[in-house]
């Protein structure tokens, strides 16, 4: 397993029925909206992102922040932890890992087609600072599998969707992990963070490499 020199954060919204989308695809996200716009919600994104020097995202989740978060920033009438939030964003160091994409626009982006596991392998050698995973389920599920994620943020939002992707699988490998935190919201939306149980078991099964399905690449 790669040095633990830097936490590596995976954090995500998450149904009831373990989606992170709905039945009409990748796009389909309507029920999230009145659960991540929730004053609590927006604080726990901003506590997990305040230790992170560097956001690890894949193409569909870049483009999406990229057309909307740089410009908030400056929008007077946006709500202050969104502003806050969009000023980590575009100063971070962002890694985008896709094999369809070789440029971004948006200021401090790396693009990488290597798998997570490795990115973060990398990633883990070098600088310091937490390494966030933004909203891509399939790079927390490849770093789940290869043991390479420290700690889970979830979101988990009071509905059940009846289809569409969901974070979890067969593909990771097992691990236990401790409830660190649990802050419920107005919406009925339950702000999770889990620490990983490290055991020795866990370095062995880091010996196997998962890539993601391709979706957000």
């Amino acid at each position: 397993m790669a040095s633990q020199s830097r936490r590596v954060v995976g954090n995500i919204l998450l149904s009831l029925d373990g989606r992170v989308s709905g039945p009409g695809g990748p796009f389909d996200m309507s029920w999230i909206a009145r659960h991540a716009t929730t004053q609590v919600s927006r604080d726990h994104v901003l506590r997990v992102s305040a230790a992170a020097t560097t956001a690890l995202m894949g193409r569909r989740t870049y483009e999406g922040f990229a057309g909307f978060w740089p410009a908030v920033a400056a929008d007077e009438t946006a709500d202050p932890s969104d502003r806050e939030f969009s000023r980590w964003l575009n100063a971070v160091e962002k890694v985008v890992i896709s094999t369809t994409v070789g440029a971004g626009s948006w200021h401090n982006t790396r693009i990488t087609a290597d798998n997570p596991a490795t990115v973060v392998t990398r990633l883990r050698e070098r600088g310091s600072g937490d390494i966030v995973v933004l909203a891509s389920a399939n790079i927390i599920r490849a770093l789940l599998a290869a043991g390479e994620l420290d700690q889970l943020s979830i979101t988990l939002c009071p509905e059940l969707i009846g289809g569409g992707a969901c974070l979890f699988d067969d593909t990771p490998a097992g691990s236990s992990w401790s409830l660190t935190e649990a802050t419920p919201t107005p919406s009925g939306a339950i702000c999770l963070r889990y620490d990983r149980r490290l055991a020795t078991s866990d370095r062995a099964r880091a010996t196997f490499i998962a890539t993601p399905s391709g979706h957000d690449r």
